[in-house]
């Protein structure tokens, strides 16, 4: 439509903005400070904000989503429907993902907000297989586009490294830097071939 049509053009002349979700709600999750590295290497042009509100959204319920929304909810699908891009950083529990990154997925089924939407996963740990394999499954239910290209693997178990210490280490920082180029590179193709559809 002319609507997405201009949203699409609008997005492709300004910074790209990307969303970064932890699937941990430990203070010190490897897995968020990885998110937060990432913020900070980002090229000129994109920007990463994270997603704050994981711990507070409601137990999914289908017959909430067909009345009103809850407010955390409605904020959430606001979150995706802003964003170029996606960026999980979850670990693995009981070989799947944490249920509370679950409970959010299960929010934006019902919506159109995740159609379509370019997601890279980053891995903190090289033992996540099972929760990574989980939800790229899911992200390709939802008709999300997973990019594998940018979804490293940067192994942080047991090296409790804050964020300035990924960046200081030339490998880390390396990865990150051409998953986030990658990224960025795939979404603005990918918004041009919906202008050309």
């Amino acid at each position: 439509t002319k609507g997405d049509h201009n949203k699409t053009m609008k997005n492709r002349s300004e910074t790209l903005y990307l969303l970064g979700i932890s699937g941990s709600l430990r203070k010190g999750s490897s897995n968020t400070t990885l998110l937060r590295a990432a913020q900070q290497l980002t090229p000129k042009g994109v920007e990463i904000i994270l997603y704050p509100d994981l711990a507070t959204l409601p137990h999914f319920n289908p017959d909430v989503e067909e009345s009103i929304l809850p407010p955390e909810v409605s904020k959430l699908r606001q979150h995706v429907k802003k964003a170029d891009g996606l960026i999980f950083s979850t670990p693995e529990y009981a070989h799947g993902v944490p249920g509370s990154l679950k409970n959010m997925l299960d929010w934006l089924v019902g919506g159109s907000e995740f159609l379509d939407k370019p997601v890279m996963l980053l891995n903190a740990s090289s033992r996540s297989s099972y929760a990574q394999a989980s939800l790229i499954e899911t992200v390709k239910t939802m008709a999300g586009y997973f990019v594998p290209e940018a979804s490293p693997t940067l192994d942080l178990m047991g090296k409790r490294l804050d964020e300035a210490e990924i960046i200081a280490n030339a490998d880390m920082s390396g990865l990150l830097q051409t998953a986030i180029n990658l990224f960025a590179q795939f979404i603005r193709q990918h918004q041009s071939d919906v202008v050309g559809v």
